[in-house]
This record gives structure tokens, C-alpha cells and sequence, in this order.
């Protein structure tokens, strides 16, 4: 099987536009290939995931891969795929992004000599003067054929600002700059980006003509990767600090029956001989492949320990076995006691399991909430310090579990 025929079989590809020149490319290992990231936070998450794998995947096959940070075009704001005007950052924001980025996407991807580059767009952005970019850019983009576009035609009922309007314009730029310093034969991106994509092409074409037109390729990735990395409570994080690995591992082991396969195939390493044999799992055998989804890709982002500690900290969880040592743990303070004792209200609240009292109340009013095992039904049960001196394990829901200690 072909690099791209296995791209093709995991579920990553959903558009290309010359496939046979893609094949060529990819692999042969000729592929010089961006994928854009926007540093509007400090931390890479679970939605990035799919290009992060991707990139790593082509990388070990000989390709090049050029991590865009969009440090100019993150002053802009995106308005793809939102229906609100994205916030302003300072350059003093996206540049601390940018170093958090950087150190995130070492762990997938080689940026040693010669290897793959990480390149800002800030770099050329900035400095381009208005006049001159009207003048060398503006005549080759309709406007009649912007607006027909699916990214702008979300955002014209409630108000799309002509600052964000510059947004294709800019990423369009962005792959004319990269072909001519770099030679990027490629750009890869989301559905939301096709447009974006469709636009770089162009531009190269009218800028540069038919041959070198004939040299870009872009890539749509499957739209399901998008949709990664949301939850009730916000994004799930790259970072340790914002998610930690034991969170990070339970998100993954409660994925959806449906997706466990899909997200094996899409994002692990394994063979996908060996992911096909899971397709016909069902019932505890599903559990281990959810697992074992979830073990391989905490191993991807916070290393092999980490995944080894969130495992076992999960099969003290579901199964009752394993030890407790590396389960979520929230440690109560003296303040956190009155004439010696605390209630459970106030337990789920310090541990995060509620947001305020009055949705721990309603916890434990639906029954949703157990200590060591038993449930607990009295929002007045209240609890003594050496209640903390043996193991206390709070249970919120079926997928909510911490530690307490002194």
C-alpha cells in the first residue's frame, strides 16, 4: 500500500485537486507541504491533532513539512467557520503563542537541519505596504467570486467587517510566498479553508503563470478533525498545564462507540491491519479499544510514563483495579474545614467537579454522586478530617472521579 492510498484508507482525505500529481508526490517523498495554524491561544489542541499526525506521517515518509504560524494574519481574524468576530491579540500575545507552538509540535515533528521548517507569516505581513499590495494583489481576486465563497457567506447575515474580509486575501499571499522562498509544491487545510486554498492557486497561476500553477496541490483534510477536542467544559489541550494526562487519556477512552475506530485509524500509528481487526469488537472488547485509542495517543503528546500512569489511574477507575496513585487528586486545606468538618457540596466544588454549590446540590439531589463507592443523597453529609486519612474517592456521573486528601 501507497503512502496516499494508506492516507486514503485511514479517512484523511476528503478533496484534492490532481490526485495522480498528489500520488507523485507524496509518495516519492517530493512533497514540500504548509499547513497553517493560528496562534490565538497558548496551547495546541485536540482539533489540531489530525494535521499535527498527518504532518508526521509525511515527514517519515521523506516529505517536507512547513508549520505556517500565522502570526499576521492572527491580527486579522479568521472568519471561517465562526459567526463572531474573532478577538484581537497584541504581538506580544501571538508571539508568546507562537514559542508555545513550537515547543508543542517538536514533539511530532523533526525541526533539525534540513528537516521540516517553522516559518511566521508576521515576517512578510507586516511589512508589506498597503498601495503596493493593492496593486500587485488586488487585480487578481473578484470580489463577486469572495463573496460567493461558503467562509464569507456565514458571516454576511450577521456582519463580516472588511477587515476580516482581507483574510483570503492574506492566506492566498501566504502560499505565493511560501512556493517562491521555499518551493511549496502543497498546501493542506480544513473544509472551512477551500476557499483560502483555491485562492493561493489562483494567484500563483496569474502571478507566475501555468507552470508553475501545475505545481501546486491542495489537500482538503476529512472535515471530522475539525470537530475534535470540544467538550461541555471547553477545549481539550496539548498542553499538560491546561488538560492534564490523565484528562486528556479519559477523553479519548469516552469517545462515542461510532468514532473508536475512526479516530484509531485516522490518528494512531498502529497498523491498520490491526485496527481492521478491531471493527467487529463489541461490548468489554470495545472498552479495550478505547483503551487502547486512548493509550496511544497520550503516549503521542505527553510520553509513554504519562500514558502508563493515566492507564492505570482508568483501570482503578472503570474496573476497579489497578492502584489509585495516579488518579486525579484534590487536597483540602484547614480553610477548607468548619468546627472540623466539610461538606460534600463543598468538596465537589474545591475538586472542580461542580461549578458552585448549587450545582453540587443538584448532584447530589439526582443521586449522581457516590463517596468510596456508596451514594450520597444529604447535601448536609459532611465529613471529618480523618475521613482524609484513608483512601476518599468522590464519583460525579459516570465519568467525573477525584481523589481527596489532606
Amino acid at each position: 500500500m501507497t503512502l496516499y492510498d494508506e492516507l486514503v484508507a485511514r479517512g484523511l482525505i476528503a478533496q484534492v485537486t490532481d490526485e495522480e500529481e498528489i500520488k507523485e508526490l507524496i509518495n516519492n517523498g517530493k512533497a514540500v507541504f504548509y499547513i497553517g495554524f493560528d496562534p490565538t491561544a497558548d496551547s495546541l489542541h485536540v482539533g489540531h491533532f489530525m494535521a499535527l499526525c498527518l504532518m508526521k506521517r509525511l515527514q517519515m515518509a521523506g516529505n517536507r513539512p512547513i508549520a505556517l504560524i500565522g502570526g499576521g494574519t492572527a491580527m486579522i481574524g479568521d472568519p471561517s467557520g465562526k459567526t463572531d468576530m474573532r478577538k484581537m491579540l497584541t504581538k506580544e500575545d501571538i508571539q508568546h503563542n507562537v514559542d508555545c507552538f513550537k515547543k508543542q509540535m517538536s514533539r511530532f515533528i523533526d525541526f533539525g537541519e534540513g528537516k521540516a521548517m517553522l516559518v511566521n507569516n508576521a515576517d512578510w505581513i507586516l511589512d508589506l505596504n498597503y498601495m503596493d499590495m493593492l496593486r500587485e494583489i488586488g487585480p487578481h481576486f473578484s470580489v463577486n467570486r469572495m463573496l460567493a465563497a461558503e467562509c464569507y457567506k456565514q458571516r454576511m447575515e450577521r456582519g463580516l467587517t472588511f477587515l476580516e474580509f482581507n483574510y483570503m486575501i492574506m492566506q492566498s499571499f501566504d502560499f505565493y510566498t511560501l512556493f517562491q522562498k521555499y518551493g511549496c509544491n502543497m498546501q493542506f487545510g480544513g473544509d472551512d479553508q477551500w476557499s483560502n486554498m483555491l485562492g493561493g492557486t489562483e494567484l500563483i497561476r496569474r502571478k507566475l503563470g501555468k507552470d508553475a500553477y501545475a505545481m501546486t496541490i491542495n489537500l482538503l483534510l476529512n472535515s471530522e478533525g475539525k470537530k475534535m477536542g470540544k467538550t461541555e467544559s471547553g477545549a481539550v489541550w496539548l498542553d499538560a498545564e491546561k488538560t492534564s494526562p490523565y484528562e486528556f487519556f479519559q477523553y479519548w477512552r469516552n469517545v462515542a462507540d461510532s468514532d473508536v475506530i475512526k479516530c484509531m485509524k485516522m490518528l494512531t500509528f498502529l497498523p491498520l491491519e490491526e485496527i481492521e481487526k478491531m471493527e467487529s469488537w463489541e461490548g468489554s472488547q470495545l472498552n479495550q479499544a478505547k483503551e487502547i485509542l486512548a493509550f496511544e495517543l497520550t503516549k503521542l503528546v505527553h510520553g509513554e510514563e504519562e500514558a502508563k500512569k493515566a492507564l492505570e489511574a482508568s483501570k482503578a477507575i472503570f474496573a476497579g483495579a489497578g492502584n489509585h496513585e495516579n488518579m486525579p487528586t484534590t487536597t483540602l486545606t484547614e480553610e477548607d474545614f468548619q468546627n472540623g468538618t466539610v461538606d460534600v457540596m463543598s468538596i465537589l466544588v474545591k475538586a472542580g467537579m461542580a461549578a458552585s454549590r448549587s450545582e453540587a446540590r443538584r448532584a447530589v439531589e439526582q443521586g449522581g454522586v457516590t463517596v468510596n463507592g456508596e451514594k450520597v443523597t444529604d447535601v448536609k453529609t459532611v465529613y471529618e478530617k480523618a475521613a482524609f486519612t484513608e483512601e476518599f474517592i468522590i464519583k460525579k456521573g459516570k465519568k467525573s472521579f477525584q481523589k481527596i486528601v489532606m
